[in-house]
């Protein structure tokens, strides 16, 4: 179930805090050539360890490509890599097997597992396992890039406070591209530096935040996907809902269409330069469950990171007790800006799959 795709096939393995963690993608095009560093670029925006709103454990992330590529091209073999783990604290981890944490997988994966599951960082459920997502996602963007497809997504909430993006229909590469060259993703600055005081307002209480992705994706032709249960929306959601800690997918307007009228939620066609757009972009660019041209426009709920270290409630497994429980270790105070790549990855990789069938 680790296993993402139908024409192209990412597979993800490994633990938090095992040796290594990696993936194998299958299905790539033969002569493709990677840019390594903007793979390299593109992973460490993920990284931890770098700013004051992501966990302090220190990772370097360096892929070490263990088949797939020769002479720096793919050879039609799949592409397999493991990242090395290096800087794990399993100690802090001690103990939780007994006293599971809220909101985290530790009681259902104990259900389901037993006394087999690692615990460790999270185990196999840990965003850790995002890394490897993160690097076969940069090879997708770059073959999209290639056909003329843009992704990139922004911070579009944090806690209460919303960032300002450009108008659904009119979005443009230029917005795009001056987003992906921010090191904190959002088209309203102030709205950032707010983003980021509340994030440390809530470090400094020993809470966390969550927040809103958006991701756009500009270049799609008209007809990509499938009606009812292949539609771009059902592919997007199961890929999205993939990503820890992810609690909502919607499309362009989402959940704010049920309050609105139709005569305002209906998106106009108009002729333009030849070829047929809507004059607004409420639908997020699919209609049907396929693609009408204009840009696609997914919004990805996040919630608030669920280790914080005040104290909280849980239950003793062995003596079927209520217990309280500190949670000890190293954790970031709102994921949402390090799940931005891992969004636009996941994203890029779907859609890759969906443009290659």
């Amino acid at each position: 179930m680790n296993t993402l795709g139908n024409k192209l096939k990412v597979t993800v393995f490994g633990q938090s805090h095992a040796p290594a963690i990696g993936c194998v993608i299958d299905g790539l095009p033969a002569g493709f050539a990677p840019d390594m560093d903007r793979v390299a670029a593109f992973m460490a925006r993920r990284a931890p360890g770098q700013n004051a709103w992501s966990t302090p454990r220190k990772e370097s992330d360096t892929p070490e490509i263990l088949s797939g590529l020769v002479d720096g091209r793919t050879c039609g073999a799949p592409v397999a890599m493991v990242i090395r783990n290096a800087d794990q604290h399993s100690r802090d981890y001690s103990g939780l097997k007994r006293t599971p944490r809220p909101s985290h997988a530790d009681y259902t994966a104990m259900v389901k597992y037993g006394e087999n599951y690692d615990i460790r960082g999270g185990g196999q459920f840990s965003g850790r396992l995002t890394a490897p997502l993160c690097f076969a996602g940069a090879f997708a963007l770059q073959l999209l890039e290639q056909r003329g497809i843009t992704v990139a997504a922004h911070i579009g909430k944090i806690e209460n406070i919303d960032d300002a993006p450009p108008d659904f229909a009119s979005v443009s590469r230029e917005d795009l591209e001056a987003l992906l060259r921010k090191p904190f993703p959002v088209f309203d600055d102030t709205a950032g530096m707010n983003m980021r005081q509340a994030v440390e307002a809530a470090r400094m209480e020993q809470d966390s935040v969550g927040g809103v992705i958006r991701c756009f994706v500009l270049g799609l032709p008209a007809g990509v996907g499938e009606p009812m249960f292949g539609g771009v929306e059902n592919r997007l959601a199961a890929a999205l809902f993939g990503i820890p800690a992810v609690r909502g997918v919607s499309f362009g307007t989402g959940f704010a269409a049920a309050g609105m009228r139709g005569s305002v939620h209906n998106d106009p066609f108009v002729m333009e330069d030849g070829r047929v757009r809507t004059r607004t972009n409420h639908a997020g660019g699919v209609l049907g469950g396929i693609t009408s041209g204009m840009p696609l426009v997914v919004n990805i709920a996040v919630k608030p990171t669920a280790s914080i270290s005040r104290e909280q409630e849980t239950v003793d497994l062995e003596t079927g007790e209520n217990a309280p429980l500190v949670i000890h270790g190293r954790h970031d105070p709102c994921i949402v800006p390090r799940a931005v790549p891992v969004a636009e990855a996941v994203t890029a990789l779907t859609v890759l799959d969906m443009m290659l069938e």
